[in-house]
């Protein structure tokens, strides 16, 4: 496993060839592709670096310690530091989710529970929203329909990282274990005796897909309609017909946006919505075809199981998948999820190296 990282190493020169052209440069797409890849591979090039320096520097010890015996005190570190790049290789080279360096749309919708889900909703939203500004991300709500007391019925954000992000710090590698049932503990404001009551919220989080990727629109797939936009607005907001509402015919998939002020604003976020929708339902096929070769029980979780409890009465957070649990529910939805999604990604991680040995 360790020697074909050779293949990366070689793939990561010519990427360099490639990038030193000038004539790549007068395509951004082609450029911007590019860039991702060689930055996707560069750590596993660094890594398989350290390994071969470690190797060689150990033969050598073993070599020279033939003749000199102070040679041999070195030998223990060095088999040491062999091993540690040796579990830094492994890792950077099991099987890679080939959207983890996307950004992501994440929705979150209100379930069972009523006004109270509605609350929740909002505040899984500002956890998410928070969240990402500690990761140094823009996020901005793209779009959302109100709740009578202040939450979420529903509620798509936008999250996306600055620059090219290192392997596995985009925000599809962090956050996509969020897609599920979300069931919150608590007692709702609108309980008047004190009693404990249980509410689910729903979170689907789906890769951001570019205008040049692989979704395909046909121009008599899509019916738009435009309408006024409703609830809090000021200028253009509610005295224009400034809402759109995108229908996919072949899919019968429906996506409205009304939270900008111009018309082709919204087209252009309900168009990102609908394109990362409809690659998601190309992903669910694959898959659903290929049930039986899945690598990762949290990398595909069912949407519709229950993923995590947010028990307010014990300020505990539980994850169900990884057995994650502690009892910070307060800064985990002031944004502090850090502990929650690498728990996440190393049940991931562990999932794939055991398919990789079982394979081997």
């Amino acid at each position: 496993m360790l020697e074909s990282a050779a293949t990366i190493v070689s793939e990561h020169a010519d990427l360099e060839r490639q990038l030193a052209d000038p004539a790549v440069h007068a395509d951004p797409t082609a450029l911007r592709r590019l860039n991702k890849r060689y930055a996707a591979l560069a750590p596993t090039v660094a890594a398989y670096h350290a390994w071969t320096s470690a190797k060689d520097d150990l033969e050598a010890a073993r070599e020279l310690a033939v003749e000199d015996a102070s040679f041999a005190e070195e030998i223990p570190a060095l088999e040491e530091q062999l091993t540690a790049t040796q579990d830094k290789l492994r890792t950077l080279l099991l099987p890679r989710d080939e959207d983890d360096d996307r950004d992501i749309i994440l929705e979150v919708k209100a379930g069972e529970g009523g006004e109270e889900s509605a609350l929740f909703a909002g505040d899984l939203a500002r956890m998410y929203l928070r969240f990402a500004e500690r990761a140094g991300w823009k996020a901005e709500i793209v779009d959302g329909t109100d709740s009578d007391l202040g939450g979420y019925k529903d509620v798509r954000i936008s999250i996306k990282a600055k620059g090219t992000p290192e392997p596995g710090t985009a925000p599809w590698a962090r956050l996509k274990y969020e897609g599920g049932v979300h069931r919150v503990q608590r007692v709702p404001v609108t309980e008047s005796q004190g009693r404990i009551h249980t509410s689910a919220v729903g979170v689907l989080v789906t890769p951001d897909v570019e205008e040049d990727d692989e979704v395909e629109i046909g121009p008599n797939d899509l019916k738009i309609d435009v309408y006024r936009s409703s609830g809090p607005g000021g200028q253009s907001v509610n005295t224009t017909d400034s809402a759109v509402r995108i229908t996919h015919l072949p899919t019968g998939l429906v996506v409205s946006c009304q939270n900008e002020k111009s018309q082709l604003q919204n087209k252009e976020s309900a168009m990102r919505v609908l394109r990362a929708r409809l690659r998601q339902m190309q992903i669910d096929e694959r898959e659903a075809q290929a049930s039986a070769a899945r690598k990762s029980q949290v990398r595909t979780v069912d949407r519709s199981e229950r993923i995590r409890t947010y028990n307010f009465p014990e300020n505990r957070i539980a994850d169900h998948r990884t057995g994650y649990k502690a009892y910070n529910l307060d800064t985990v939805l002031d944004g502090d999820l850090g502990a929650v999604v690498d728990s996440a990604v190393a049940a991931d991680e562990a999932a794939r190296m055991q398919a990789v040995a079982d394979g081997s």
